[in-house]
């Protein structure tokens, strides 16, 4: 079993998903390889700075710009998004995701789905066939029976939402954030449109989970990710066998209280940290995180459910569906990387109509931090680079308490 001290777990958690020790991609094409280093890209609606995609993408790829990350899912054809848990996934992928998609059938609310609105399902079957693309805004609500479901509120939206989860539509492109469903056919290869194995399907699909967190904390429920019940002793075989098999190796992570598990094909990454060295892979193009801070989206997988307590002994909850006087920060706070660790958190929203990112709170791990001038002037390059990504022209600040801080981010973004 490899030992690894907290810093180097730490290190290659960041790594592995782009963000340390700074940004290897640039523009369009390091977009793509972003993408594919996180394995999975957590898409999100909401916009108070931007959306949570684009702000994961920023921190890792120069010169990102927002809806960068469209132009390989649906210009080229190379990912595809789907889910409950709404993400987008390498088109290659897509014969595996289908028997994920296939089980959609046997959800109870599914199954009651169909069996109350049938004759909605099949009409937008016809409605995509007839049009080859299809928007839910294209239904007024006054023609539509009613559904009660977080979903959509008609039959249609619903139903063009079930035949996305089924894989017999998919996503061809979005208006705004609107979705524009068309046949699958349409979109996906056509040596793609197939099934694999089952058995195939699960297992690799568990070995993604492993990729895309780095460490896996032990898999004890999974079943929702395979859309089916998987017996803890089904889940402790498949283990033993990747580990057997030397797919997989166990990590101990110093304080931690289990084993995790990494690819067994990132060991010599592990073992180059763990020498002091970076991999020649990961060297940045740019700044590093300790020249610049790099501000985490609340949906950051290296932060976000719970990561960021083990990882670097940090607190943090995304606080936007939290009653106003259930928060400790704000609606949207983002997490500081300042090097290698998590150094702060500030709330803000985006004002477009003025162009001015409004600071609304900066909380600081230790509050000596500053008057530290590297990190102050890091703190503010990262800000600039944001301001330049949000196309603001300004940062309101009077709410940040820390004097020196507050000086660098009132300043005119530098260009």
């Amino acid at each position: 079993m490899l030992e690894l001290p907290p810093e180097v777990a730490r290190r290659f958690v960041l790594g592995k998903s782009g963000l340390w020790p700074g940004r290897r991609w640039r523009a369009a094409s390091g977009t793509e390889r972003a993408m594919r280093a996180l394995e999975q890209l957590q898409l999100d609606p909401l916009v108070l700075v931007a959306r949570a995609h684009d702000l994961i993408l920023q921190g890792r790829v120069l010169d990102y710009r927002p809806g960068d990350w469209e132009v390989p899912t649906y210009g080229r054809r190379r990912f595809f998004d789907w889910g409950g848990w709404l993400a987008v996934r390498p088109m290659d992928e897509l014969p595996h995701w289908r028997v994920v998609m296939r089980r959609e059938l046997n959800v109870p609310v599914w199954i009651a789905f169909q069996q109350e609105h049938g004759p909605a399902i099949e009409e937008m079957r016809a409605v995509l066939r007839e049009r080859g693309e299809v928007s839910n805004r294209e239904f007024a609500a006054a023609a539509r029976t009613r559904v009660d479901s977080y979903r959509g509120r008609k039959d249609s939206a619903l139903a063009l939402h079930f035949l996305w989860r089924i894989g017999d539509a998919m996503i061809a492109r979005r208006d705004g954030f609107e979705r524009v469903y068309a046949p699958t056919e349409a979109v996906a290869p056509p040596a793609l449109l197939r099934e694999s194995d089952p058995a195939e399907a699960d297992d690799f699909l568990l070995t993604k989970l492993v990729a895309t967190d780095g460490l896996a904390a032990p898999m004890r429920s999974v079943g929702n990710w395979l859309r089916r019940p998987v017996p803890a002793a089904e889940l402790a075989a498949w283990r033993a066998a990747k580990l057997a098999a030397g797919e997989l190796i166990e990590v101990r992570v110093h304080g931690w209280r289990a084993p995790h598990l990494a690819l067994a094909t990132d060991l010599p990454v592990l073992e180059a940290l763990l020498g002091g060295r970076v991999p020649r892979a990961w060297r940045p193009i740019g700044p590093t995180t300790l020249d610049e801070a790099t501000f985490l989206a609340p949906l950051d997988p290296v932060s976000a459910r719970g990561r960021a307590r083990p990882l670097f002994g940090f607190d943090y909850a995304w606080e936007i569906y939290k009653p106003e006087h259930l928060r400790r920060y704000g609606p949207y706070t983002m997490p500081i990387l300042w090097g290698d660790a998590l150094v702060g958190r500030f709330d803000a929203r985006m004002d477009r109509a003025t162009r001015t990112l409004a600071v609304n709170g900066l909380w600081l791990e230790v509050e000596a931090l500053g008057a530290n001038e590297a990190f102050v002037e890091a703190l503010g390059r990262g800000m600039d680079r944001l301001l330049a990504f949000l196309g603001a022209e300004r940062a309101e600040v009077t709410a940040v308490p820390q004097r020196a801080i507050r000086a660098r981010l009132a300043r005119a973004p530098y260009r």
